[in-house]
């Protein structure tokens, strides 16, 4: 990896038990780190063995308190993360918890966010009417998180270009992408409408019934 930053350790490795609200279960080792370049506190927990020959599959998962913990549909992160954790174990390969709430904006501001999305702006519209970034996520820490798990070439579980883009950028030896399912709902239709439109992303949206 040719990188245009300083480079990070691993500083904690543990061996912990993941388990799903719909019964899934299996094991990861969470790797925490030292010296990333913004100072976070992001994970990477490593799940599986990929085959002899055969790409890691890496996911870069931002946090989301309201749908990784609570369950909130106005998005689609918490079904992201749970298909995630069980196609990168039964592949091999890492999944980075970037702690980025809000695509970098921070738990208040997403939730004010919510209140003008309740007023008819979109996703994007509501961040810069708040004076705040379309999308404020920079992964340079996740770049160094890759390198200093020595990944190697990785297929990158995403819908969204831009972290692909970011990545390579970066100096990431990313082989190739491999999109997510498609977790659409009539709360959060407007807004996965809105990263097709506003960012490019690759998602198939189904009809929604009335």
């Amino acid at each position: 990896m040719d990188t245009a930053y300083a480079t990070a350790a691993v500083r904690t490795r543990v061996t912990i038990p993941l388990s799903f609200a719909d019964g899934y279960s299996t094991t990861a080792e969470a790797v925490t780190f030292k010296g990333l370049a913004d100072g976070a506190e992001h994970l990477a927990l490593v799940l599986g063995r990929p085959a002899p020959g055969a790409t890691p599959l890496v996911r870069l998962h931002s946090e989301c308190l309201t749908g990784d913990v609570f369950g909130s549909a106005r998005c689609d992160c918490g079904p992201q993360l749970r298909e995630a954790v069980e196609r990168i174990a039964e592949h091999g390969g890492v999944l980075l918890y970037m702690r980025q709430e809000g695509r970098g904006i921070g738990l208040y501001n997403k939730l004010d966010a919510y209140a003008l999305q309740d007023d008819g702006l979109d996703t994007y519209e509501a961040n810069t009417a708040l004076g705040l970034p379309e999308d404020g996520r920079d992964y340079t820490a996740a770049a160094q998180m890759l390198e200093a798990l020595g990944t190697g070439p990785f297929d990158l579980l995403t819908n969204n270009p831009d972290k692909a883009r970011q990545l390579r950028d970066l100096g990431a030896d990313v082989a190739g992408t491999v999109p997510t399912g498609v977790f659409a709902n009539h709360s959060n239709a407007r807004y996965l409408s809105a990263k097709v439109r506003r960012t490019g992303h690759t998602i198939a949206l189904p009809e929604l019934a009335a």
